[in-house]
């Protein structure tokens, strides 16, 4: 699934190719994605108007186009720009033709993703819709964690994968972030330290600097705007490499499941005392 880091590479790639641009016609494969695709809303409101702006949420896309589009790649969506003659690839389910004779489309083979259109003004809406979704890593505050985590019980792991918590941070960076700050994924949140969360918010923002500058993991299907494969899997220290050999210390990284997800860790490295 494309976190945040790959979200934020997609959001990048479509500016300078989609902003300035006018939508002249959304056509729909009429196929359904984790909900349904609002067509009837955006055909009634959206031909016409021009893409002012595209810009990242945790995991969403949000294009301001005379409403706000909101996008969730769910785990097999890709966003790209095509000439409109090229004919539709496969699993190919929202078009948005533009005056120039190309087109935004919106692919996703397993149809996990969601579309949501508010149309203007949409302020209060886009509020509500984020209402309960933590603050973005690059904005957030080790004591503020620290305090709003202060009772919880849960694995450490699992409270990153919380997005009410903080934004945007899914399986992967959440395995390579705790092991860049030496925390055990099995860790009671609450038993961290200050100094714990000060490392771990540290390693979380350096880790997805570091993937954003890669263009995101690739996997298995992401691809960015330009239909590219990310490059940060190659950096991975933890993630995947269960049964292999840490490459700090020499231990043999273990796999685990906690909050439903493979996580990955060194027993050693992750367990070192203060």
């Amino acid at each position: 699934m494309p976190e945040l880091p790959e979200v934020e590479t997609i959001c990048q790639g479509l500016a300078p190719l989609i902003i300035g641009k006018t939508i002249a016609a959304i056509k729909s494969s009429g196929k359904s994605l984790r909900q349904p695709v609002p067509l009837a809303e955006m055909t009634a409101a959206l031909p016409g108007q021009t893409i002012k702006g595209i810009r990242r949420r945790a995991k969403y896309l949000l294009i301001e186009c005379g409403g706000l589009l909101i996008i969730h790649l769910g785990m097999t969506g890709n966003l790209g720009l095509f000439p409109a003659k090229m004919p539709p690839e496969k699993h190919c389910h929202v078009r948005f033709h533009f005056n120039s004779g190309d087109e935004l489309r919106y692919r996703d083979s397993r149809r996990f993703g969601r579309i949501v259109f508010f149309p203007a003004p949409f302020a209060e809406a886009e509020r509500q819709f984020f209402a309960t979704t933590g603050p973005e890593p690059f904005a957030c505050d080790a004591a503020w964690l620290a305090a709003k985590t202060s009772g919880m019980q849960a694995p450490v792991k699992a409270a990153l994968l919380n997005g009410t918590l903080i934004a945007g941070i899914g399986n992967i960076y959440a395995s390579e972030s705790l092991f860049r700050a030496r925390i055990g994924p099995q860790r009671a949140t609450a038993s961290l330290t200050m100094a714990e969360w000060q490392r771990l918010l540290a390693a979380i923002q350096e880790v997805l600097r570091e993937a954003i500058i890669c263009g995101g993991s690739t996997i298995s299907d992401y691809v960015n705007a330009q239909q590219k494969s990310g490059c940060f899997q190659m950096n991975f220290m933890v993630y995947g490499r269960s049964g292999q050999t840490c490459h700090q210390c020499g231990a043999t990284i273990t796999q685990t499941r906690i909050a439903g997800r493979s996580t990955f860790f060194c027993p050693q490295c992750q367990n070192a005392p203060e």
